[in-house]
């Protein structure tokens, strides 16, 4: 990956951090993004010691305008952006909202990726084979695809539940970037890594953390992103629809209701104009 510009989300730790040193290791100059600024740049220190390199900004992906701010800060410092990867994610055993009152798990694992991807697509449009790559979770199989329902209220608040459904949303979001900016060069996957030994999954799912043995390293979980981030996958396997695990195309349902009422298409296309109305983004298909 020598010569090619990444940006991940969610750096400072887990999936994002193996993420970032795997696609530095490749020969990628990788940008990092976290809330913890000091785990940030240990990362950035890390990669950079071993030869990589890496530069570390502050985000929080929750936050609109913090997002505009820094995406405007790299149309003006890069020509072109070959990888975007969305690894941020947040867990609330507590219901929470960002500073615009949106719950949020969806603010940071939807709306947010929604708007920076937005705001950054020039970028992506102007690199030779711009990839997209969203970490979903498999805890996405349990829950259908239901717009009314994504933004749980302080009453009826379950953290599971609402990470579970908002990563099923990012699955729908996915897809639409690569139907929508697959014609400008732009190709986007979701993956979910398995279950991982990270420190979001010790502190919000402990019963899941004390497996210990039967998780994988941090490493293994984000090696699917760090293939797919490449460009390893050929042409032939990018569709807008399935999520990968090890490599490997798997379905996106197992649990019967959790199908689609209608159809995936209808669902995207929903959830798309929904992030429009929610971000004030749009409306437009175009990357340009």
């Amino acid at each position: 990956m020598d010569g090619r510009t990444v940006l991940v989300t969610g750096a400072s730790s887990g999936i994002g951090r193996a993420s970032a040193i795997g696609l530095a290791q490749l020969g990628a100059t990788v940008l990092l993004t976290g809330r913890d600024e000091q785990r940030t740049r240990a990362v950035e220190a890390s990669i950079v010691r071993a030869g990589g390199q890496a530069r570390a900004s502050l985000l929080d992906l929750s936050d609109p305008s913090a997002i505009d701010g820094f995406a405007s800060q790299l149309r003006d410092e890069l020509g072109r952006l070959d990888g975007l990867v969305h690894a941020a994610g947040a867990l609330s055993r507590s219901f929470a909202e960002n500073v615009e009152g949106m719950e949020l798990t969806v603010a940071t694992h939807v709306l947010g990726p929604f708007r920076l991807s937005w705001r950054l697509a020039p970028l992506l449009a102007r690199a030779d084979g711009a990839v997209i790559v969203t970490v979903a979770s498999g805890g996405m199989y349990t829950e259908r695809f239901d717009l009314p329902s994504l933004v749980m209220n302080r009453d009826e608040y379950q953290g599971v539940r609402a990470y579970a459904r908002s990563k099923r949303a990012q699955v729908l979001l996915a897809h639409e970037w690569q139907r929508r900016w697959q014609r400008d060069g732009v190709s986007s996957f979701v993956m979910h890594p398995g279950w991982t030994d990270t420190p979001g999954l010790a502190q919000s799912l402990p019963n899941f953390h004390r497996l210990g043995p039967l998780l994988r390293r941090p490493e293994e979980g984000a090696d699917t992103v760090v293939w797919l981030a490449s460009g390893a996958a050929n042409e032939d396997t990018v569709r807008d629809s399935g999520i990968w695990l090890d490599r490997r195309r798997r379905s996106e349902y197992y649990l019967p209701w959790t199908r689609p009422r209608t159809s995936a298409l209808e669902d995207g296309v929903q959830l798309w104009a929904w992030c429009e109305q929610r971000t004030g983004l749009g409306p437009t298909d175009q990357p340009r």
